[in-house]
């Protein structure tokens, strides 16, 4: 699995063709995260469709497709996984995330169409349509069904805290998760998390690692201005971004980083041949705040259950 990785959450449709093109053909980008509440998922699999086509020397061996179990899908795994393979147009994924460790009640999946229409679908309704009766190990027993069914090359998880990969853990699935996608930045380091995963063998990627720009809320702090990491951009004669993402890699974790630019692409891409010596890493480190741009507990309120907690 490459180390860095393409997001593609807040992608316009718009965006994708391009974006994706010069991810791919020009910076070099070989995994790409998708997830269909993104709802641009049709888009990149015309993407993918049309690079994969063209006359150059990528080939689908050559990339590490990822996406995701949306909530309102736990209870049907196979069929939410169809309907991502369909609108990506390929055969296999190369990872399958459950994507928040909650289900919601079940919603049809339109089979034969590309896209959706109705962008309410991951609606929970102030949490009034979770549905507390979809336990982690039902849905877990779906993904690995769609691994032996040959959809899906290997399964993992995102958001999942400490005690609820603990407990997933806790029956010795057959397949165990290979990832666990989080929140990651240098104002929330995810240390204990990160401490678990590794002894269980899982790997941590972090999401959101230059602290989420395209999702603040007015108000909330703007990791890339920080001026420890202005201060460390300079003396490495890098960009706060290239230092907040060389932070989190030297810790072994592989990171999912949006950007539709090629600049950018590149900037984020050259991030991987940064070192910084562990006097520079503690500085980072104690950045850490605890701070997250996704909040569950917003969204859920009391029924955010064990999420984050």
């Amino acid at each position: 699995m490459p180390s860095i990785g393409l997001g593609t959450y807040l992608l316009e449709p718009s965006q994708v063709k391009p974006a994706l093109q010069s991810a791919i053909l020009e910076a070099g980008y070989r995994r790409i995260d998708c997830a269909p509440v993104y709802f641009n998922e049709d888009a990149i699999g015309d993407a993918l469709h049309d690079i994969l086509s063209s006359q150059n020397e990528v080939q689908r061996k050559d990339l590490y497709i990822v996406s995701k179990l949306a909530s309102p899908f736990h209870r049907d795994v196979e069929a939410a996984v169809r309907k991502t393979l369909l609108d990506l147009r390929l055969d296999y994924l190369d990872l399958y995330l459950i994507h928040w460790p909650v289900a919601f009640r079940l919603v049809p999946i339109p089979q034969g169409i590309r896209g959706w229409e109705n962008e309410d679908i991951d609606d929970s309704a102030g949490g009034k349509n979770i549905d507390t009766s979809v336990s982690v190990h039902e849905t877990w027993q779906g993904m690995q069904e769609v691994v032996r069914k040959g959809l899906v090359r290997e399964i993992g998880v995102s958001n999942f805290p400490v005690m609820l990969l603990h407990e997933l853990l806790s029956k010795n699935p057959e397949i165990p998760p290979a990832v666990n996608q989080c929140e990651m930045h240098p104002y929330l380091s995810q240390r204990p998390l990160r401490a678990y995963c590794k002894a269980r063998g899982v790997q941590f990627q972090a999401y959101s690692p230059l602290g989420s720009g395209g999702y603040i809320e007015s108000g909330e702090p703007n990791l890339l201005a920080d001026p420890v990491l202005l201060e460390l951009a300079q003396n490495h004669n890098a960009t706060p971004a290239q230092i907040a993402l060389a932070w989190a890699l030297q810790y072994d974790t592989s990171v999912v980083v949006k950007s539709s630019s090629l600049a950018h692409q590149k900037e984020n891409m050259a991030a991987a041949s940064l070192i910084l010596d562990r006097s520079v890493l503690q500085r980072i480190d104690d950045l850490n705040r605890n701070y997250r741009f996704f909040r569950p507990e917003d969204w859920w309120p009391e029924l955010a259950i064990a999420v984050f907690h």
